[in-house]
């Protein structure tokens, strides 16, 4: 790894309470938007039609915020954090207002897209912001309430999303957003302040329109294929053939660009590459929790829907209580112990799942949601904190983003293969039966524990722990103030391989 140099001018007057709320408020955006739709769907085809088409309301909404994650973290590098995370809520509330608007499916699925990019501004800002304000000792509690502000929309995004499109509209559930944008870029802009010396080298334009046309492509062929085409259709192959040969062409433009849009330097740190293996695990196995639980629950099971809800919501509890204890695991015996001791829950929780059965209690899947969640969370965010810590200042966009866009590859990578593990053992995908179905999740609890296992190699490739005494301190550019303190700190380079 190279030397370290030092960071850029920056300075940063900020007083963090104020704006870990708006971090939070702002990732809240993001969450909520995942979850708040699910339970409107059939009263918003209902009033716009277009039936066939709803499922695009999701994957638009994911192929637009994962293509443009990479971007805007090098955009971040180039120009600051605030106008990048400013710019995402603005185009995410420009979206809301018009999704809230549209007088048809088509409209309303090109609004989605707008959200979407707004959205891919939002989600890597947030953590590199964090990363900015705080030290590597105060990280894990941090990235603890934000897992959190995850785990509580999963429960009230589709409570609240029900709510408001019974007893008033399922446009506020795009309108209610507006509020929340504004209050959530009110308080950014009283309370963070940044002035950092801006980049004068061009932007890759050329490299971030293959990117976008690449890593879509790659995704919507993930996304859609097996449900909107066949694998083998001519659709199918051609994306992926053509996906294929625009991102070999962007990797040979970014090899000879000065200012790469995504510096493939990511790729030869060992930090960087096994935090995002680890995200894009985490994306297939938490897609796979998130989809298939609830299904399993409902239609072999025979739980009603609040029911097979509660059962993935072990995952969403497990998750941040672990995020939030996580600290401590690493800073005392480091990131590679705090990553495979959460792999190995992990491996645990998704070997339970191979003894659920038809005669199975909701609370045993629950359970073992449960532990995987709890595992994900002594894994997930040490490895994004120590890809971070391995990074200059100039270069934590790019790293977070990188980590980011592989969680929403993961996810895509899990819709294709679980489904199409599901589909090949139901003869008739409309009327599943249940012992058909049973059989077919059973393939995708298989396919998670092979998934977790990677994942506990991978995390074995992880440092051991800072070296320096550098856990203690943050970039001494950045001063904090807030509550009755004034301080300046400085953290001692990268992180060391």
């Amino acid at each position: 790894m190279a030397t370290d140099t030092a960071s850029p001018a920056v300075g940063l007057r900020s007083e963090r309470g104020a704006i870990l709320a708006s971090l939070m408020l702002s990732t809240s955006l993001v969450a909520l938007d995942s979850t708040i739709i699910a339970t409107a769907v059939l009263t918003i085809t209902d009033s716009l039609g277009g039936f066939a088409m709803f499922p695009w309301l999701f994957s638009i909404y994911l192929l637009a915020q994962a293509v443009t994650v990479p971007i805007y973290g090098k955009l971040a590098d180039m120009v600051g954090r605030k106008p990048v995370i400013l710019f995402g809520i603005a185009a995410f509330a420009v979206g809301s207002l018009l999704c809230g608007l549209a007088t048809n499916m088509v409209a309303l699925i090109a609004f989605r897209a707008i959200q979407g990019i707004g959205a891919g501004a939002i989600q890597p800002t947030t953590i590199v912001i964090a990363g900015d304000l705080y030290t590597l000792a105060e990280r894990a509690k941090v990235q603890g309430y934000m897992a959190g502000v995850w785990a509580a929309s999963a429960v009230l995004g589709p409570l609240l999303g029900g709510l408001l499109t019974d007893q008033v509209s399922w446009r506020w559930i795009f309108l209610i957003n507006l509020p929340l944008c504004a209050v959530a870029a009110w308080m950014l802009m009283r309370h963070y302040t940044e002035t950092t010396t801006r980049s004068v080298q061009r932007i890759d334009y050329l490299g971030a329109v293959l990117l976008t046309f690449g890593a879509g492509g790659l995704i919507l062929a993930l996304l859609e294929g097996g449900h909107a085409w066949a694998w083998t259709s001519p659709v199918s192959l051609s994306l992926f053939a053509g996906s294929a040969a625009v991102l070999t062409l962007f990797a040979v433009v970014e090899l000879r660009t000065a200012n790469p849009i995504l510096p493939l330097w990511i790729f030869t740190r060992r930090i960087v590459v096994a935090s995002s293996m680890v995200s894009l695990l985490v994306g297939a196995v938490v897609l796979g929790l998130t989809s298939y639980v609830p299904t399993f629950a409902q239609g072999v099971l025979g739980t009603t829907a609040l029911v097979a809800g509660l059962t993935v919501g072990g995952l969403t509890l497990g998750w941040p209580l672990a995020a939030t204890l996580s600290g401590r695991l690493y800073l005392r015996w480091g990131f590679r112990i705090s990553g495979l001791i959460g792999s190995a829950l992990a491996v645990l929780g998704c070997a339970t799942t191979l003894l659920v059965t038809a005669q199975s209690s909701p609370w045993q899947i629950a359970a073992s949601c449960f532990l995987i969640g709890g595992g994900m969370g002594l894994v997930a965010s040490p490895t994004l904190i120590a890809a971070q810590a391995s990074a200059h200042w100039h270069e934590r966009g790019v790293v977070t983003s990188a980590n980011m866009f592989a969680r929403s590859l993961g996810s895509a990578v899990g819709v294709a293969l679980f489904g199409a593990m599901v589909n090949a053992g139901i003869r008739d995908p409309d009327h599943p039966t249940p012992t058909e179905l049973a059989q077919g999740i059973h393939l995708v609890f298989v396919a998670m524990l092979v998934m977790v296992v990677i994942m506990l190699f991978a995390a074995a490739t992880m440092p051991r722990r800072p070296l320096g005494g550098e856990i203690d301190r943050v970039d001494p550019s950045v001063q904090v103030i807030g509550q009755g303190t004034v301080g300046t700190e400085k953290l001692g380079g990268p992180l060391r391989e």
